[in-house]
């Protein structure tokens, strides 16, 4: 039974202790997001490309759309468009990371989508574009560029899928238990 003060019932606090370990997890993304494209902006020319493996480069390139430059031959309006989209996401995020911060997997995939919506959201502010850097290719075949802001994004939504497999699955075991 919740403590009780005076004639009302405790209440959990609104942003409780897990939540800001999913926001601590969130801002080391975005730290490590931003310092490396700041290191390829301030360190390489516009699409030069510096040779690590025969499928690997680092390179600057400059994304104004979305991912794999989806809509990055729009004449500006894109950039408003993508930071309305990412600051709604944000918002969403932020609540279910509040509302749930004890389902690990569900929130460990929040927590990373937010940190790479958070850094690409810095760049379209502050840049009009996303800054990439990563490049895989092989045999005149390339992937389009990325940066860590989108590994986080992408590993987010594998971990969400994941979570969703898991909770399938789980249900199916509990109403496939007879009952005691």
């Amino acid at each position: 039974m919740p403590e009780q003060h005076g004639n009302t019932a405790a209440r959990p606090p609104f942003f409780p202790p897990r939540f800001w370990m999913w926001m601590a997890g969130a801002v080391l993304i975005i730290v490590l997001d931003q310092l490396t494209k700041s290191y390829f902006d301030s360190n390489m020319a516009y699409a030069e490309r510096w040779s690590v493996l025969p499928f690997f480069d680092f390179t600057l390139l400059y994304n104004p759309g979305a991912a794999f430059s989806f809509l990055a031959d729009g004449q500006g309006w894109q950039r408003w468009l993508f930071t309305a989209i990412a600051l709604g996401a944000v918002g969403l995020i932020l609540q279910l990371l509040r509302r749930h911060p004890g389902q690990t997997l569900f929130c460990a995939s929040l927590a990373c989508i937010l940190g790479g919506a958070i850094g690409n959201l810095i760049d379209r502010i502050m840049h009009g574009h996303v800054v990439d850097f990563l490049l895989f290719h092989w045999a005149g075949w390339h992937f389009p560029a990325f940066n860590v802001a989108d590994i986080a994004i992408t590993c987010g939504a594998a971990l969400l899928i994941l979570d969703e497999i898991l909770r399938i699955r789980r249900e199916r075991r509990r109403r496939a238990k007879p009952a005691a």
